[in-house]
């Protein structure tokens, strides 16, 4: 037998639903990542179908992400989202008529814009139908998440608080998806000893880490990193594979740094004039980005030369062919010192195919068809499939690790963000004291309760202190922040009646944060 790839695509973004505002700009980060990079990973699933491809795919999609993916409000306007930027790519065509580099570059992108909203019409805006759709396949394993990304050894003392996590998020999948979840996506691949009784009574059966919470692990696995270790509870850890993980990720010597790749941080928005690309910018008070990316990185500085897509995409396809060439390699040392074919798990978010290295897709692409052949020495297969094939696995205890700087989880706990953690401890205490009740449905408690969970749900995202820590949005990120515990800590006052009842406040609170509609408050109970 060969051995086995494991791609492993973790989807995820914030809640980021503002229908109190016509307009949004942070709305745009789940618009840019639907377009660049969902729509397309979805051709490629179509294109392997098409063909007869043998692919195998991971896709862990978080709770809240396939919440956006469904929500009304933001696909229809998702939809005229598409019809600005194709509007601003017709006019950039027209307005670079005497600059052939450029105006050849904006009908680049008025193709792939088209191609985008075709794409959109013919699932019918429905990705996470789509989705499902290839599931049922077999060929692509959905993965779930916690139900807010919220860092999972955090809540190890806050059994309400962890469990609610878990248990909604295996409620989200089934909504979304109409199938259970087996596997999950630890976010920030996340891991204390403590956590798998917690994710074995959610029904979960196995889960990735960073490469030193398996290589730690005790007693060490005699297969490393190319195979999992069974916890005391009876779940599968995957360990990240640290050599294809360098080979994607390294700011030094990473593949999308190829100066023939596109630059990600040099927009039109940042060079056209404020009247003719404000319009664009769905809201943003700033600069922004509008997605049309004239030039390459080409080396350090400004200096840029202009974007060749013919020439990316062939960098994309070569440095495919060196992956698959790697892990060809990787497979020969590994096997000579196992009994059974090695497993390479290879995890990475999914939005940087796509978004940050804009030909990743094409990267994929040509990956997943170099080792479906069997040349190669290994073929694609979901976690799941390698589970089927190998049962069997050492039983060890995983070590405490994270995939963040460090890896550990100083990136969520500095001196920036820390205080959040204080404030996330009083409200989840109140939450599981609140949870002992049991209200009418359909009643003032009943919705007051609920709400209270969605907000502390939002408040414990992994985002917030995220954001705050690598400098990035971070007016936006405390202000959420605050925003949730605020709403929780007022709902938490009404209930205990400090404060009078508010009945069109709730409703207002209910309208902006509506993820999870069915949600349960006895999931803190």
């Amino acid at each position: 037998m060969t051995g086995g790839l494991a791609l492993v695509l973790h989807a995820h973004l914030p809640f980021v639903r503002h229908p109190e505002h016509p307009r949004f700009h942070e709305e745009t980060w789940l618009f840019e990542a639907i377009w660049e990079c969902y729509l397309p990973l979805l051709g490629l699933m179509e294109g392997w179908e098409r063909d007869r491809v043998r692919w195998a795919l991971t896709l862990a999609v978080s709770p809240v992400l396939a919440d956006m993916l469904r929500d009304p409000v933001l696909r229809s306007r998702f939809e005229r989202h598409l019809e600005s930027l194709a509007e601003l790519a017709a006019r950039e065509e027209e307005r670079h008529v005497l600059q052939p580099r450029q105006q050849a570059l904006a009908r680049y992108y008025r193709g792939k814009i088209a191609v985008a909203r075709e794409a959109w019409v013919r699932w019918g805006g429905d990705v996470t139908g789509a989705l499902a759709g290839f599931a049922r396949t077999g060929r692509l394993e959905l993965l779930t998440c916690a139900a807010t990304h919220a860092l999972l050894p955090l809540l190890v003392d806050e059994p309400a608080s962890l469990r609610a996590q878990l248990r909604v998020a295996v409620r989200a999948h089934r909504e979304a998806f109409g199938v259970e979840a087996r596997g999950i996506w630890l976010p920030e691949c996340a891991y204390a000893p403590g956590l798998d009784p917690f994710l074995s009574d959610a029904g979960l059966r196995w889960f990735v880490l960073e490469t030193h919470g398996v290589l730690q692990s005790v007693p060490p696995s005699p297969h490393a990193v190319y195979g999992p270790v069974v916890t005391p509870s009876g779940l599968a850890a995957f360990g990240r594979d640290p050599s294809s993980a360098r080979q994607v990720w390294s700011r030094e010597g990473g593949y999308p740094g190829d100066p023939r790749y596109r630059e990600f941080h040099r927009d039109i928005a940042g060079e056209a004039e404020w009247g003719y690309v404000s319009s664009y910018l769905n809201g943003a008070e700033g600069r922004g980005f509008t997605g049309l990316k004239y030039h390459r990185i080409t080396g350090r500085g400004d200096d840029k030369e202009w974007y060749v897509p013919d020439e990316a995409m062939s960098a994309a396809r070569g440095h495919a062919s060196h992956f698959v060439a790697e892990r060809s390699r990787e497979f020969a040392r590994a096997a000579a010192c196992m009994e059974r074919p090695p497993l390479v798990v290879a995890p990475y978010d999914a939005e940087l195919f796509g978004h940050w290295w804009h030909e990743g897709p094409c990267f994929l692409d040509a990956v997943m068809r170099g080792c479906a052949d069997g040349r190669a020495g290994f073929s694609a297969t979901t976690l799941a499939g390698y589970l089927g094939r190998f049962p069997s696995n050492p039983v060890a205890v995983p070590a405490r690790s994270s995939w963040g700087d460090g890896g550990q989880l100083k990136v969520w706990l500095g001196e920036s963000n820390a205080w959040m953690q204080t404030h996330l401890r009083v409200a989840g205490r109140r939450m599981a004291e609140m949870a002992g009740a049991e209200p009418a449905e359909g009643s003032w408690e009943a919705r007051l309760l609920a709400q209270a969970g969605r907000e502390l749900l939002l408040a414990q995202a992994s985002d917030w202190p995220f954001l705050v820590s690598m400098g990035t949005a971070v007016s936006y990120a405390r202000g959420r922040f605050e925003e949730h515990v605020g709403r929780f800590n007022r709902l938490h006052a009404q209930w205990t009646g400090a404060e009078p009842r508010d009945d069109a406040w709730l409703a207002e609170v209910e309208f902006r944060d509506d993820l999870f509609p069915w949600l349960d408050p006895g999931e803190w109970r």
